[in-house]
């Protein structure tokens, strides 16, 4: 069914609440289960951005893939390693993804440094965090803070470049010594010198067009079991992680951390679920306590330590009762549509504001004029002097079917 209309207001179904003031001719595609408004002077479907952030399978989109971006469930795409062969290739897939809609997906990789850096060749070698957090025991915190913020800026801007949006970093865990998956992605074992770090890190993501996503509150770092294969659980009592693992995340909040990710570890001292299922963490924690109002994200729904909850659209609904904006639906495509068959949006008026607000602010060409600067080529060698073997001790796959 089609049939043209101008110059009128248009009000999406009620699972959409969204509005949309049209000063061009569109054509309207009706069909069973969505309504889509195509804007023929643009091509471009203009569908508000939904909770679910999906990911692709390989160096182009597919049609089903395409197909797929296109639901008004899905809001942003998140990037593998097997997404990446070369920065020519990196950029073609982003302006693909990005050609889809409007507004455009927003489109965010794992790439903190260390084992977790998903785009190696043309890229700069990034350390782990621990790095940072030897070089403030062995040279200072002022010499530590200003290596985090070139790190920062240095890991934004050649994202940036790319048209990528976000980076989800920094880890915000203690290194406890005792969980290997957080191991050195952490800056430190002292909670102050891991906020220190953060923040400092956080100037350099924001100076090369990028927001920070603080993760995995409320921490991560004293348990032994990696939430990709187990469900973890930390006996501690809530003074005990307020004393120490979750003082980096109030202080990044307090200093305008954009985003949160939690983790999927249960705290039975506080509640029975897992943060990122509980009401408790996020609403009455994270929101009213700790005065967080920015972006919360899932960890990944497909986890292992997710799937106690459930199927996927129970994990999902329940990650939005819990207070999540956004669900992570990774290395699953058939996941991604058993979640999309008959979704219902939850009700966030803020969610459109925060999906724009993980948008990133150079833009791709600014970016590469800001990389042949003097100043970032100095601090891409710092960067990268910082970098070595150690890092990616015990392999580099986390969180990551390849």
């Amino acid at each position: 069914m089609e049939r043209f209309v101008a110059e009128w207001r248009y009000f999406l179904p009620h699972r959409h609440r969204a509005v949309f003031t049209v000063w061009s001719r569109l054509k309207v595609a009706v069909s069973p289960n969505r309504l889509i408004f195509y804007e023929i002077s643009m091509s471009k479907p203009v569908i508000p951005r939904g909770p679910v952030m999906a990911d692709v399978q390989a160096l182009r989109l597919g049609k089903e893939e395409k197909q797929r971006l296109l639901d008004p469930a899905v809001g942003g795409v998140i990037l593998f390693r097997r997404n990446f062969e070369d920065i020519k290739q990196l950029k073609a897939l982003v302006a693909e993804i990005k050609a889809l809609r409007s507004p455009e997906l927003i489109i965010a990789v794992d790439h903190e440094g260390g084992r977790v850096q998903r785009f190696i060749n043309g890229f700069t070698r990034l350390p782990a965090m621990e790095a940072l957090g030897a070089v403030w025991d062995n040279e200072g915190a002022e010499a530590a803070k200003m290596r985090a913020q070139q790190a920062g800026w240095v890991l934004a801007a050649e994202l940036s470049a790319c048209g990528i949006d976000l980076s989800f970093t920094p880890v915000l865990d203690l290194n406890w010594g005792q969980c290997a998956v957080i191991g050195n992605r952490s800056f430190h074992c002292d909670a102050e010198v891991v906020a220190e770090l953060a923040l400092a890190l956080q100037k350099g993501l924001n100076r090369g067009g990028m927001k920070s996503c603080g993760k995995h509150f409320p921490g991560h770092g004293f348990v032994e079991g990696d939430s990709h294969y187990v469900l973890p659980q930390d006996n501690r009592t809530l003074a005990e992680l307020e004393t120490a693992d979750m003082l980096p995340f109030r202080k990044m909040s307090a200093a305008g951390m954009a985003a949160v990710m939690p983790a999927h570890v249960v705290y039975p001292q506080v509640d029975n679920r897992p943060a990122g299922f509980s009401a408790k963490w996020l609403k009455d924690i994270l929101r009213r306590s700790i005065g967080f109002n920015g972006v919360i994200f899932s960890d990944d729904l497909t986890m292992e330590g997710a799937v106690g909850a459930g199927g996927i659209k129970d994990r999902a609904r329940l990650s939005f009762e819990a207070g999540c904006d956004i669900v992570l639906v990774c290395n699953r495509p058939d996941l991604v549509d058993e979640l999309r068959e008959g979704f219902v949006i939850p009700a966030n008026p803020d969610l459109a504001a925060r999906w724009q607000y993980m948008a990133n602010t150079l833009g791709a060409e600014e970016a590469a004029a800001v990389m042949q600067t003097p100043e970032f080529k100095a601090a891409q060698r710092a960067t990268a002097q910082l970098a070595t073997p150690k890092d990616t001790e015990g392999g580099v796959k986390v969180g990551e079917a390849f």
